[in-house]
């Protein structure tokens, strides 16, 4: 009897000491969402979605981006290592590097090899340029790599970045139809995802079209339909309900679906699908999945913040999130599993619709601002010193400068003259001030945060609030403002409080917050500044 007792003791403590740790984190990222969208859309969401994570979990109300500039791939890696841009040196969704003095993409890797029926360049992506540990990699690490992590996204840089160096698998969408992945994670794709891909089952979502989720009602919080600030949806002669979109497919590709709410169920199928066949959170070594949801970020681009269509999307998503939340609770049990939901950046109103309600901003097309510089450079100098500029970044020519004889830092001057001039443009920053950065200016600190001297530009510039470098409708991000950094901060689950605050805090406070509860190391670049409200939670 007595050695039973002992050794009932002993399966009591090996449980409860693995209770220290969930047996399954899931990191949500809404691709563009803002938080106002969680305080417009209430009144039309489920109890079992947004609201289910919202009233039992904890809610930041006052999560932002601190750095700029504000796009997906920054912003993923910035959730997931725990820092910035200029610590993990993934500065844009692509960009001109200084030191190669070529295009860069985010997550490029000509060493790898598509894996599944993709293109050739879908699946020549691996993690790669991402310069710093993610907390993925240090689950992995710290579980003896025993713990899975598995990354997924319609896009690759929502699926590559997010799961780390030591990812098990990351999945992406391709234009076929199909999930993919690359030769950096394995030889072949497991079983279960090339049976998924075998369904085929964003036909089922393609062929049943798209017209509202709910009654015309519903959408008082949105513009009207067809509103002169909607784009459209591949070549439709008008952005309103309901959408062929077998029609968009014929005319296109499986790709259309990315536009569509119906890209996140399929993401959402692959999810639950992973967590059966990968057996996530089966075990006491904790199982990490990232999930991006991007179809809101393509709707929102196209149609803008106001439109019907990007309300639809989101309605429909609060029912996607009730169905992989109940399939949770039944899978890996409600006490079992830490979920987080946030957003790799928000966006602004369409530029057009502010200046018809009487704000003095308009929109910018980019190419139009890289016209005007190089014409003044060839104006000025008779020659085009204009090496690039995109992401807010100019690149100069220093070379071609110096062989003709002139003072690199008198001719920098003079395109930061002549920026001044421009509409747009509140100031304009070199790269001794953005390295030599002190804190007191703080848009110029935001633009440190997101700036890395090997691969960024000679000068930054920082439009005015308002302005936007995009065409004449839907919507873009990028710049430091609140309106491109106010993204959602939802904990729910496993040991996480009930409760708010509205206290200031940053995005990269949740990969070091993750690693505290968890009891791991942190992600390498991280400055470790962590949310104490949902720590040491008995």
């Amino acid at each position: 009897m007595k050695k039973l007792f002992l050794l009932l003791v002993i399966i009591l403590g090996l449980n409860l000491q693995a209770q220290q740790r969930p047996k399954l984190v899931v990191g949500i990222v809404v691709d563009q969402m803002r938080m106002e969208y969680l305080y417009r859309f209430q009144n039309d969401f489920t109890e079992n979605g947004f609201k289910r994570i919202m009233n039992k979990g904890y809610v930041f109300h006052n999560a932002h981006y601190n750095y700029m500039p504000t796009y997906t791939a920054p912003g993923h890696a910035s959730i997931y290592t725990g820092t910035t841009p200029s610590v993990n040196g993934i500065v844009g969704n692509e960009w001109f590097s200084r030191a190669s003095g070529k295009e860069k993409y985010c997550t490029d890797d000509e060493s790898v090899h598509t894996l599944g029926d993709g293109t050739k360049a879908e699946g020549e992506m691996s993690p790669k340029n991402l310069q710093s540990t993610t907390i993925t990699d240090e689950l992995r690490m710290g579980t003896n790599f025993k713990g899975k992590v598995i990354g997924m996204s319609l896009k690759d840089r929502g699926a590559i970045l997010p799961a780390g160096h030591f990812a098990n698998w990351a999945f992406w969408y391709s234009k076929t139809g199909a999930f993919i992945s690359s030769t950096f994670y394995g030889e072949k794709l497991p079983d279960w995802v090339t049976d998924f891909n075998n369904q085929k089952k964003y036909l089922e979502y393609i062929n049943k079209g798209w017209n509202l989720y709910k009654p015309t009602a519903t959408y008082n919080e949105s513009d009207v339909d067809d509103s002169p600030y909607e784009g459209k949806l591949y070549g439709v002669d008008k952005p309103v309900f309901p959408y062929d979109l077998k029609k968009m497919y014929d005319k296109n590709d499986a790709g259309i679906l990315r536009a569509t709410p119906f890209g996140n169920d399929l993401l959402a199928d692959l999810a639950m699908k992973a967590i059966e066949k990968e057996n996530l959170g089966k075990d006491n070594d904790t199982d990490f999945l990232t999930i991006s949801f991007s179809s809101t970020d393509y709707v929102g681009h196209i149609l803008g913040p106001r439109s019907m269509e990007l309300q639809d999307t989101y309605l429909r998503l609060d029912q996607t999130l009730a169905d992989l939340l109940s399939y949770l609770d039944k899978n890996v049990g409600k006490d079992n599993y830490l979920l987080f939901l946030t957003a790799d950046h928000a966006c602004a109103e369409n530029a057009n619709f502010l200046k018809d309600s009487k704000l003095n901003v308009k929109n910018i097309d980019y190419k139009e601002i890289t016209k005007s510089i190089k014409k003044f450079s060839t104006d000025t100098y008779g020659e085009d010193y204009v090496t690039n500029y995109s992401n807010f970044n100019l690149y100069l020519n220093k070379l071609k400068i110096k062989e003709k004889g002139l003072e690199y830092i008198k001719v920098e001057q003079s395109f930061r003259d002549f920026l001044m001039t421009q509409e747009q443009v509140k100031k304009v920053y070199n790269e001794e001030e953005i390295t030599h950065s002190n804190g007191s200016d703080y848009y110029l600190n935001m633009i440190a945060n997101g700036y890395d001297a090997t691969q960024d530009g000679n000068l930054v510039i920082l439009d005015k609030p308002g302005y936007i470098e995009y065409g004449p409708t839907g919507t873009s991000h990028g710049t430091p403002y609140a309106y491109d950094t106010h993204a959602p901060l939802l904990f729910y689950g496993w040991k996480i409080p009930k409760g708010e605050s509205h206290d200031k805090k940053y995005i990269v406070q949740i990969a070091p917050t993750i690693a505290q509860k968890l009891g791991i190391t942190f992600p390498n670049g991280t400055q470790c500044e962590v949310l104490n409200e949902i720590l040491n939670v008995k």
